[in-house]
């Protein structure tokens, strides 16, 4: 036993310092040992790779921009089955042609590894750039060599190591040039192209500012063009890099150009004419022919420009039309848009659209979707949907085609809704048309209510335009300092309606308890803003207005600091709200429970209504400090309610939708809230610079208040 051992061993071994020697080659057949021992299988190409490309021959050869790892997926006897692991090592060779026409050739032997394992083989640094590279592998254990992965039916890997930088490009822009010239402006479509000398081109990598990284294909004749859309004027930069097929980029080349500012709307109508006017003055454009069912002077929304729009009657009369288009060649951007109140939300009722024959090019309006109304604009058969249509509120409503994705979009107050559209433009030069679409039988779904700025553009509406277009400036209510209260009433310094002081409530002033600040006994209380401000008791101590400060269902902004004197107050504590008999339509509270400012909202004048709950965490400040500033803002037109805490909106809880609002009859309270007891959550602390608003402060005003 021990010499039969013996001889397999030098047999083995002799095998083994043949294929070191390199004097073992492989046939498909393999080599064995004498004594019955089977040698690795073949490796397959499929299970090669150079770096994360496969293995290939030919024209379709990887090109590599780093000295490459090559990997292989090797077999010992078993084949690589389950429960046939064996351990195996991995002889690598690679080889090409020298400049000097010879042969050249480098090779490398990894350890013994299980088969289950990746082998790997790092070239070395002397592959020569620029030249096909061939390479293979075979499998080896001690009873032989497998065959040559390149032998039989396989074939050898290749590879081209190119290190050569592609040129840099050159970029040119017939709309966009780059000379110091402003041209043509935020939201026109302008034409990029890239050319670059190299012929080994496959992508051009570009970005402009503020956008995203992205890649252009090249054409034939190795030049790509892209088609982009300034979101705003001002000085641009896109920088171009030629990416050749081994992944090397070139130097970059930065185009810099000039974007003016957004170009006018193509047809404008404020539809502000005077009362009995039988057309509309036109900014740009036609002057649109009225019907008879249209009266001018009707209400325009406020905290906008608008004095005034055009009540449209919903009849056959109602309309009003330039009687020529305002959009031309349809397939190109475009967007249309305004101010909006419907008398009537039932039904299909066209805004404004645009004849295409017996048809419509677009159309804007509502339309029923499910069981209520939606906002709705339609670009030949698509259509997309979204937002609350309610008869009596104000919308700023605007549908956009955007003839670079070829799809719609449908935006309401400044908001997108619905879901983008892909959509194929008609061929519709007809009459632009205010207020009615065309169909077969004749022009229908007539508008009824109030429409105003009416705006047509042959561009895209940029993102900074959009929301001016669609803002409604919040108008100032009410201001209550708290420095004063003569009489026991804090005056509003607009002079409007003053905040009356109940018992246990008292204006604090700096002058009406000074001591000396160099007597250690000396205790002073600072106002929180101003000369002074409201200290409440905790008892009954509360101020304030005899009727309704904010439309409580519509949008509204409401703000005020406060400061606790109570670190352990024994439950909620209201600093604000306004409300009705038997609840509030807001408060703001501090919660010792849970230690945190909450905005609860009922959701009716009812006892035991659900509420909608916004809450921030916050310790009691124990009478010292600044306090904090809590603030309320309700977004009717999008059905939504914010709660802010010094001036921050956090984006977990900031936030929620809310589409129970009711119209509060009750005054503006601080210092207390209806409870099932009637007046109860009594402050302990004090009140000031409390500001209300109608509409919806922006979040940069919000953190401007003091």
């Amino acid at each position: 036993m021990t010499g039969r051992t013996g001889r397999g061993g030098a047999r083995r071994a002799a095998v083994a310092a043949a294929i070191a020697a390199g004097t073992v080659l492989a046939t498909p057949g393999a080599v064995a040992a004498a004594d019955g021992g089977l040698p690795p299988k073949q490796p397959r190409t499929a299970d090669l790779a150079v770096g994360s490309a496969e293995c290939v021959t030919g024209e379709q050869r990887p090109y590599v921009r780093t000295v490459p790892q090559v990997t292989a997926r090797l077999y010992g006897p078993g084949g690589g089955q389950p429960g046939e692991a064996s351990r195996v090592r991995g002889e690598f060779e690679a080889w090409w042609q020298g400049e000097d026409g010879a042969e050249k050739r480098v090779t490398a032997t990894t350890s013994t590894m299980h088969d289950t394992t990746p082998f790997s083989w790092q070239l070395p640094s002397t592959i020569p750039d620029e030249t096909t590279v061939s390479w293979r592998v075979r499998a080896v254990n001690d009873d032989g060599a497998s065959a040559w992965s390149s032998e039989g039916a396989g074939a050898p890997c290749e590879f081209v190591y190119d290190r050569t930088l592609p040129d840099a490009p050159v970029v040119t822009s017939p709309d966009y040039p780059d000379d110091n010239t402003w041209t043509p402006g935020a939201g026109v479509r302008g034409t990029f192209r890239f050319a670059a000398r190299s012929e080994d081109i496959v992508a051009y990598a570009y970005s402009f500012i503020g956008e995203p990284p992205k890649m252009a294909e090249p054409g034939p004749d190795r030049s790509a063009e892209i088609r982009f859309v300034p979101k705003a004027w001002g000085v641009q930069t896109l920088s171009v890099q030629a990416q050749d097929r081994a992944g090397n980029r070139g130097p970059r080349t930065d185009y810099t150009f000039r974007v003016a500012r957004e170009p006018a709307p193509v047809a404008h109508w404020k539809l502000a004419d005077a009362a009995g006017s039988r057309s509309a003055a036109a900014e740009n454009g036609s002057a649109a022919r009225a019907g008879t069912g249209v009266t001018f002077g009707a209400p325009a929304p406020s905290g906008t420009p608008l004095t005034s729009t055009a009540s449209l009657d919903g009849s056959g009369h109602g309309f009003l039309t330039p009687g020529a288009p305002v959009v031309t060649g349809t397939a190109k951007d475009f967007a249309v848009g305004g101010w909006v109140r419907p008398a009537r939300v039932d039904g299909t009722r066209t805004v404004l659209s645009q004849d295409a024959g017996t048809a419509r090019a677009f159309t804007l309006g509502l339309t029923p979707v499910g069981s209520g109304p939606a906002w709705s604009f339609s670009v030949g058969g698509a259509r997309v949907t979204g937002g609350l249509p309610e008869a009596g509120d104000w919308a700023y409503v605007l549908g956009q085609y955007d003839a670079g994705s070829g799809t719609v979009r449908l935006y309401v107050n400044g908001r997108e809704v619905g879901e983008e559209t892909a959509a194929v433009p008609v061929a519709g030069e007809g009459d632009f048309q205010i207020g009615r679409a065309r169909g077969a039988q004749g022009y229908r779904d007539r508008w009824q209510g109030e429409i105003g700025d009416v705006r047509a553009f042959d561009r895209i509406v940029v993102p900074g335009e959009l929301t001016a277009l669609a803002t409604r400036t919040a108008l100032r209510v009410g201001h209550w300092a708290l420095d004063t209260a003569p009489d026991g009433l804090a005056p509003e310094t607009g002079g409007g309606a003053p905040l009356k002081l109940g018992a246990g409530a008292s204006v604090f002033r700096l002058d009406d308890d000074p001591c000396d600040i160099f007597d250690p006994d000396c205790v002073q209380d600072w106002p929180l803003e101003g000369d002074g401000h409201l200290g409440l008791d905790g008892v009954s101590g509360h101020a304030a207005t005899d009727a309704p400060v904010v439309d409580t269902a519509g949008s509204y902004t409401v703000s005020a600091r406060v400061r606790l004197t109570d670190d352990a107050p024994a439950g909620p504590m209201t600093a604000i709200s306004q409300g009705g008999e038997h609840g509030d339509a807001f408060k703001v509270r501090f919660d010792p429970e849970n230690s945190s400012w909450d905005l609860v909202l009922a959701h009716a004048d009812e006892p035991g209504a659900p509420e909608t709950v916004l809450s921030r965490i916050e310790q009691p400040d124990g009478g010292f400090g600044v306090g904090h500033r809590v603030t309320v803002v309700h977004d009717a037109s999008a059905n939504e309610v914010s709660f802010y805490l010094d001036g921050v909106k956090y984006a977990e809880g900031g936030t929620a939708a809310f589409d129970a609002p009711w119209e509060s009859t009750g005054g503006l309270q601080l210092g207390r809230a209806r409870t099932a007891e009637g007046w109860g959550e009594q402050l302990k602390g004090v009140v000031d610079s409390v500001y209300a608003y109608e509409g919806v402060l922006s979040e940069t005003e919000i953190r401007q208040l003091p």
